[in-house]
């Protein structure tokens, strides 16, 4: 038997249709039997050893690229994700001894308030309902109401707060006077609404890049990612336009400190969005705003554009990733579906959980932590864009802790760098049809760091080595 056969054999792609050949693709890929980085054949082999029409398959690779699961290289052809979102295998990023490593896209330790739990806790008084407990209650009311106090935004200058029109207004006052249910951190709310509100198959409107892990969850409900770019104010009205025309049932966007371009949703966009979703009243929006305490102004959502929609706050950017809590806002239909199933499921978010972060959100101590926090990425984020300006090398981060560098071939650049000691997430973890890129988290980046990072950069792009190609390891700590 030759090569190529044992290669069909092994692999069993079959399909008629291309819903029936994507998920054979898929099924392959769950099974370990295509491994990330592998190629898959090309459209025309593939339809004549299926017998069907080049279109079709080219439909499935579509299908498969949108869902995460490959991605197309140009001339390298159509392959594997490095980290598929069906697979059972998830990749991890093995960083060698002596390497900066940059790639968490978590807070930077010592920047996350000292927590401790209550002195007293009574347990006796916690039941399975899947209610939240009146201190946790209190303090995010009075948390969201200080975060969406858009007149007084305008008044300290705030990013965009001068612009806030009505809708911001009235969105503000939806969010502060609805129903809060706790659940476990923001993913955990984006895929409970989602199961709630979509059956495998359905589109959902996401930015590109987006969050790796809001990807992979899409996919493992079989559901289909409807991309649209990204720029420093948000996603393009243009491709929301697009992806509600093609019938996405969703629609996600981080209000701001997004991960991993940064961007900020600005009242501009925010409007421009909205008047889009206009509409398509039974489509659900989830403002995601995992950036809260770490951004200054207020948040420009989509909440109220639709009958549908929810807003997240979660804890763990700013008192810890490991604090496994966030606060679902949303329309009382959304809320009670996503109440109901945890009734079925977890039951309910533990009171002790939701005390720790209650009690949290009461001290005035932590404030000026999470402000020295926020300030401290500000200026990480300035100081590596400015250095990567000045050597002609473009870079985005308004928000949030980290910066997205477009570049030519990203599996170069993320080798050049760590062959110069920098550890750097590849975009291929984040996009689906937008230009290649890398992330780098920027949370932990010490003092003159921001230097040594794009000289590396400059040189693994090809602008000319300065010399200093492992000179992070020579800058003062």
């Amino acid at each position: 038997m030759s090569e190529q056969s044992l290669w069909w054999e092994r692999y069993k792609l079959a399909g008629a249709g291309a819903s029936e050949i994507a998920a054979s693709v898929e099924a392959a890929v769950t099974a370990g039997l295509l491994s990330p980085g592998e190629a898959l054949p090309p459209v025309r082999e593939l339809a004549e050893r299926l017998g069907v029409n080049p279109n079709t398959v080219a439909a499935a690779y579509r299908s498969l690229r949108d869902r995460g699961t490959v991605e197309t290289r140009g001339r390298a052809g159509t392959r594997v994700r490095e980290r598929p979102s069906r697979s059972l295998r998830q990749r991890t990023y093995a960083v060698p001894e002596g390497v900066r490593d940059l790639t968490s896209g978590e807070p930077d330790p010592e920047l996350l308030p000292r927590l401790a739990p209550p002195s007293r806790i009574d347990v006796s008084h916690y039941r399975y309902a899947s209610s939240i407990e009146s201190a946790l209650e209190e303090q995010v009311r009075l948390r969201l109401a200080r975060h969406f106090d858009v007149r007084k935004a305008q008044a300290k200058g705030f990013h965009g707060a001068a612009a806030a029109d009505e809708a911001s207004i009235e969105a503000a006052e939806l969010v502060t006077r609805s129903r809060f249910l706790p659940v476990f951190g923001a993913l955990d709310g984006i895929d409970r609404l989602l199961a709630t509100h979509t059956r495998p198959g359905d589109k959902v409107a996401i930015e590109d890049p987006a969050w790796g892990n809001a990807l992979d969850s899409l996919a493992s409900r079989g559901l289909t990612a409807q991309p649209m770019q990204v720029d420093d104010e948000g996603p393009d009205p243009a491709d929301l336009r697009a992806a509600l025309a093609a019938g996405a049932r969703a629609v996600i966007v981080t209000t701001r400190a997004q991960n991993p371009y940064g961007a900020v949703v600005s009242p501009r966009r925010a409007t421009l969005l909205r008047a889009e979703l206009a509409a398509y009243p039974e489509v659900l929006t989830i403002d995601d705003d995992h950036g809260a305490d770490l951004t200054p102004g207020v948040p420009h959502v989509l909440c109220g554009a639709t009958k549908h929609w929810a807003y997240l706050y979660s804890a763990s950017k700013s008192y810890g990733p490991d604090l496994r809590i966030a606060v679902l806002v949303g329309d009382d239909d959304s809320t009670d579906r996503v109440a109901g199933q945890l009734r079925h499921t977890a039951r309910r978010v533990s009171g002790v959980m939701q005390e720790i972060w209650a009690t949290a959100l009461a001290d005035p101590e932590h404030d000026a932590v999470l402000a020295r926090a926020a300030e401290t990425y500000a200026e990480n984020r300035r100081a590596l864009i400015g250095e990567l300006a000045r050597r002609g090398i473009e870079a985005h981060g308004e928000t949030g802790l980290n910066v997205w560098i477009p570049v030519p071939d990203e599996t170069a650049a993320a080798t050049g760098l760590l062959a110069r000691g920098w550890a750097v997430s590849p975009g291929s973890w984040f996009r689906v049809r937008t230009g290649p890129g890398v992330r780098v988290t920027v949370a932990g980046l010490r003092p003159g760091e921001a230097a040594a990072l794009a000289d590396a950069v400059a040189a693994a792009l090809g602008r000319g080595d300065t010399g200093r190609s492992a000179a992070h390891r020579t800058v003062p700590v």
